[in-house]
């Protein structure tokens, strides 16, 4: 995903949306090193336990005017070396966890629009747990941010929708609600017609600049029913949308082995469906409508409440995602 050349430490951010930025550390803080008596690029490279593949052009790009013909190292030279770790950045996330290593490339060449429900004036679904209340927003937009951290993580492009400049991922089983969230940058609109319009051109708009060959819509949300109505997570997509149904299954299948390890007594009864929702009618790319569960059920918002299990929620997300990531790259 990071094409640029790399520094010690490549700083990756998604401000607004996603754009890149790259901050450069000065010439001192690399490591140095002379090349020994004939030993050309690519032995130097593998010295230094770098990939000649990877980092030739970075380690060219980094010591302009150090080399003779054909890029050969000169002896009287001392090189700047390149690392081969490199740091994302992404302040959405919080001070606590902005910086954060890339860890994989398992998903390079997707990308992905999360888009989370409700916001700005709307807070969505509201449930009571003791003295508190639980607002919908909040919660979806914790779990889409866990999600967006595991996809850049591992190598994707992930636009943010909806967004929140202060809130950051939070681990208090009770996160304050505020109406400040934006989209693509811009206020969003009271009113639900406008609300679904604003994000869907969003996605769109971004769907078109973006060239990967892999490109999904995740859409979250919290239902409300009965308090007495415990619920799995389920899953919609667009009944003309075979990719739709296929992901949304690979999600589904992932929930049903992972309640299967982790609690095989309690069993899983989490849906498939086809709805006429306006974001999965309306948004370019295949999109996938989740529901993580009842807010109005204490047992469901033991699903919500505690970090532990909003991140096993985005976790499970990602290894759906992941899977069905593989499944197309294989045809």
């Amino acid at each position: 995903m990071i094409t640029t050349i790399a520094k010690r430490h490549i700083i990756f951010g998604l401000f607004l949306i996603c754009n890149t930025i790259l901050i450069a550390q000065s010439n001192n803080e690399y490591e140095t090193d002379k090349p020994k008596a004939g030993e050309g690029l690519h032995s130097f490279l593998v010295r230094h336990n770098l990939s000649p593949k990877e980092h030739k052009q970075t380690f060219i790009e980094l010591n302009k005017g150090k080399f003779g013909k054909n890029n050969s190292l000169l002896a009287h030279h001392t090189y700047l070396i390149p690392s081969s770790e490199i740091e994302l950045f992404q302040p959405l996330f919080g001070v606590d966890r902005e910086r954060f290593p890339l860890e994989s490339n398992t998903l390079k060449g997707s990308s992905f629009y999360l888009v989370t429900g409700h916001g700005g004036p709307d807070p969505g679904a509201i449930g009571n747990y003791g003295s508190h209340e639980l607002h919908e927003d909040e919660y979806a937009y914790d779990i889409t941010l866990r999600l967006a951290k595991k996809l850049l993580e591992n190598g994707a492009k992930v636009h943010l929708i909806i967004q929140d400049e202060d809130d950051g991922i939070r681990d208090k089983q009770i996160l304050r609600y505020d109406n400040h969230e934006t989209c693509g940058g811009k206020e969003i609109p009271l009113d639900q017609n406008q609300r679904l319009k604003q994000r869907t051109t969003e996605v769109n708009k971004l769907y078109k600049q973006d060239t990967e060959a892999y490109r999904r819509c995740l859409i979250i949300h919290l239902d409300s029913r009965s308090k007495r109505k415990q619920i799995d997570v389920f899953f919609y997509h667009h009944k003309r949308s075979k990719s739709g149904k296929k992901l949304a299954g690979q999600l589904r299948d992932t929930f049903d082995e992972k309640y299967r390890k982790h609690q095989p007594s309690r069993g899983f009864s989490g849906t498939v469906n086809t709805r006429n929702l306006y974001l999965l009618r309306n948004t370019t790319p295949v999109s996938v409508f989740i529901e993580l569960g009842n807010i109005q059920n204490y047992r469901d918002q033991q699903r919500f409440v505690k970090a532990d299990n909003r991140q096993a929620l985005a976790n499970w997300l990602y290894e759906g995602i992941k899977k069905d990531f593989e499944r197309n790259n294989k045809k």
